[in-house]
């Protein structure tokens, strides 16, 4: 486990929400399948022939897409690419904010410039993000360019796709060319806390930032994702968030400085209806017969659940629950945020003694990793104590990392152990990325007040 003394200011607040913690006598109640931006690079399986409709779609939608290119300055080699398309007249382009995330974050070190069907080609301007849907308003720097090639139209909100109805996807897949491949709608993802389309097709790397099209060749949604793990599973930004952007940046002055800022003032305001919708959910039971533990509800949740009770060969038994949120907000390379994860073992070590056991279980808890100095992140201020939960002994250590360039933010982790007994426990760990300090306190007490005895020392 790393310590680190005290800074910020902040290891006092952390101590002393310990002490409030240990003083309460009840536990409190509430306070009133991974994706992966598709702009990598990987294989798709080889297609079916394309229907006449997607054929129709392509030959009317190919003049309005376009490549997006992001050129280190110092040279014309590409060091990232997507798709995009067109969607006013006057040339603007929505395309994802992770394929222009490296122009948004250092346009001292790199341009962006776009690409169409035929070859034209020009440098674009970047005019507003939506980092929590992942988008970008971009238009050509020069004026004029692009117009009278025509722009694609929104579905209008009213009519939303059946489920089971047919979408057209498009974009340049692998660098390769202008594609559409069909799909099915599938409706909103189920406990995605950011709205995001399920996509029954293919998004290769590349067709990120694309259009996914109805019948009528009208926008329906952006590429974004992909999942890992399945075939023909994908994943859109509704076209309401693509909308919605056009309409409050189609006017913006060009982004020409880090944009740092806006993102800092998006993600505060995401992270304020994260904590609100996560301490509004009760905790569930853990379903240990000696401990209440806390853990998600999965309304934008998924919980997985592995143990070895049972196995005959293990010596330390244990059951073990992981619950993590799928949608995380994307802001570079290695920086991901916006979400919230936790997770419990219990240990049962009857079987190996008292001595072992608290050998195993302490060493179980000092491998916990809060982190450490990054280029993003400050090293970790932890504080670590000895409290009370309506009579049951904790060890907790709580620990903040300060996100460098998104004043205000934190990254928080919570580390709880029970204490109670010789050959037996519990042990805890929430984390929560890109939280303010006033939350993380919250989300912090939120989650202490969570343990409890189900089953008192004395009863059993």
């Amino acid at each position: 486990m790393t310590h680190i003394q005290p800074r910020f200011g902040i290891a006092a607040l952390l101590a002393a929400l310990l002490v409030s913690t240990s003083a309460q006598s009840a536990a409190r109640g509430p306070a009133a399948t991974a994706s992966t931006p598709a702009a990598g690079s990987d294989a798709e399986a080889i297609k079916p022939a394309l229907s006449s409709q997607a054929q129709d779609i392509y030959g009317r939608t190919r003049q309005k897409l376009v490549q997006i290119r992001t050129l280190l300055k110092t040279q014309e080699s590409q060091s990232g690419v997507g798709s995009g398309f067109l969607v006013s007249e006057e040339g603007h382009l929505i395309t994802n904010y992770h394929v222009v995330s490296q122009f948004a974050l250092r346009p001292d070190r790199s341009r962006l410039v776009y690409v169409t069907d035929d070859g034209q080609q020009g440098p674009l301007q970047l005019l507003a993000v939506d980092v929590v849907n992942d988008l970008a308003l971009v238009k050509p720097a020069k004026a004029g360019e692009l117009t009278g090639r025509g722009a694609i139209a929104f579905r209008p909100a009213s009519q939303p796709l059946p489920r089971g109805a047919r979408v057209y996807s498009l974009g340049n897949p692998l660098d390769v060319g202008f594609t559409v491949n069909e799909g099915a709608n599938n409706g909103l993802v189920e406990r995605s806390f950011v709205p995001r389309l399920f996509f029954g097709g293919a998004i290769s790397a590349g067709m990120s930032g694309g259009p996914a099209l109805d019948e009528q060749g009208r926008l329906i949604g952006v590429n974004v994702s992909k999942n890992m793990g399945g075939e023909q599973v994908s994943f859109l930004v509704p076209a309401a968030n693509a909308e919605a952007l056009l309409a409050s940046g189609r006017r913006a002055s060009p982004i020409t400085q880090p944009a740092y800022p806006t993102l800092t003032t998006q993600l505060m305001g995401y992270q304020e209806q994260l904590t609100e919708r996560f301490l509004a959910l009760p905790w569930r039971s853990a379903g240990d017969a000696h401990y209440g533990i806390p853990v998600p509800q999965e309304q934008f949740m998924r919980c997985w659940g592995q143990g070895s009770r049972g196995e005959a060969k293990q010596t330390l038994l244990y059951e073990r629950s992981d619950c993590n949120m799928e949608s995380q907000i994307y802001i570079g390379e290695s920086l991901m945020v916006g979400f919230i994860s936790a997770r419990h073992e219990v240990y049962d070590g009857s079987k190996i003694g008292a001595w072992r056991f608290a050998q195993r279980h302490s060493a179980s808890f000092s491998n916990e990793n809060f982190g450490v100095r990054t280029p993003q992140l400050t090293g970790p201020t932890c504080t670590e104590g000895t409290i009370t939960r309506d009579g049951l002994p904790l060890r907790a250590v709580v620990c903040l990392q300060a996100y460098k360039k998104f004043a205000g933010l934190y990254k928080l982790g919570v580390l709880v152990a029970t204490l109670d007994q010789s050959d037996a426990g519990a042990q805890g760990r929430f984390d929560a990325a890109g939280v303010s300090f006033a939350n993380a306190m919250r989300l912090t007490q939120y989650y202490l007040a969570g343990f409890r005895w189900i089953t008192p020392p004395a009863s059993r």
